[in-house]
């Protein structure tokens, strides 16, 4: 084994005993702090951070210049409250992000981990050194899902703190009926949080098995947020019937109940047993796929 070539590694050698070789201990390679340090410098995870730094700014201006958004016909809803409040402004981010734009974000950080590797050509050498597979996915999981978990928590957060400045903290009013006080808004936007952490299980799911499958970043994160577009179209087939209720992103705005005066727990508990049935399958059949997988690229 080749030695490293940081100074004094050299000194310390030629102080070892003859004959004794090389000391190798797997859990010290691919460190978690190396790996969150080189990824929190990588362009994605920074553009990342912008856009949820952006968003809310630019939502709220828009309101602020536009005035207060009318809702549909049929009654109120989460767009016609946006300026109420600050946490009636948080939810409407909210519910405009979790569609696409953190199905596209939590795709990117699970997605482009392995592939990007692969990309450059440095995946081998990694196992070269060597580092287990097994810890190798389960470091670059760890510091996928956190950067996910960070991001649905930071863009709700920040929310508030810009719905707070703009429209004040004035008591949320529900789409369905009644009033929550401020603090019992924080309690459900809590709630939201988790729910959406969970959901979230799904696509980090689908695209770290892309991501390990693919030698191609962009298709192992364009493919997760393809497959997950298509369930979405597919759930709106009401001729399916009970059969929706195994899609992936059926219960995805089930969220939504913990906006009621009284909090509603079926759908969001029938949403947490997809979510995490889907995540663990999906993340088994990575690991299996991988562990068995040739890196010759």
């Amino acid at each position: 084994m080749t030695a490293p070539t940081r100074k004094g590694v050299h000194a310390r050698l030629a102080v070892s005993p003859p004959g004794e070789p090389p000391r190798f201990r797997p859990g010290r390679t691919l460190r978690l702090r190396v790996e969150f340090v080189r990824q929190l410098k990588r362009r994605r995870t920074q553009f990342a951070g912008a856009v949820v730094v952006l968003l809310p700014v630019i939502m709220a201006v828009a309101f602020k210049v536009g005035g207060a958004p009318e809702g549909r016909r049929s009654g109120v809803t989460l767009v016609s409250l946006a300026t109420v409040g600050a946490s009636n402004f948080t939810m409407f981010v909210e519910f405009a992000a979790v569609g696409f734009l953190l199905v596209v974000l939590v795709a990117l950080f699970c997605g482009d981990t392995v592939a990007s590797e692969a990309s450059w050509s440095s995946l081998r050498y990694l196992l070269a050194l060597p580092v287990p597979r097994a810890r190798l996915l389960r470091q670059k999981l760890v510091v996928a899902l956190s950067l996910s978990f960070a991001t649905i928590v930071a863009l709700p957060a920040w929310s508030l703190a810009v719905g707070t400045v703009f429209f004040g903290s004035a008591p949320a009013q529900s789409p369905v009926s009644g009033t929550l006080s401020f603090g019992d808004s924080l309690g459900r936007l809590g709630i939201v949080i988790v729910y959406v952490c969970i959901q979230s299980l799904i696509v980090a799911g689908l695209a770290f098995l892309l991501s390990v499958s693919v030698d191609n970043p962009l298709g192992a994160v364009g493919g997760a947020v393809l497959l997950f577009v298509v369930s979405n179209i597919i759930d709106q087939i009401t001729a399916l019937g009970s059969a929706r209720n195994y899609l992936p992103t059926h219960f995805q705005y089930a969220w939504v109940d913990a906006l009621s005066p009284q909090i509603s727990w079926d759908n969001m508990i029938r949403g947490t047993g997809v979510a995490l049935a889907y995540g663990a399958v999906l993340l088994a059949i990575a690991w299996l796929r991988f562990e068995r997988k040739d890196v010759t690229s």
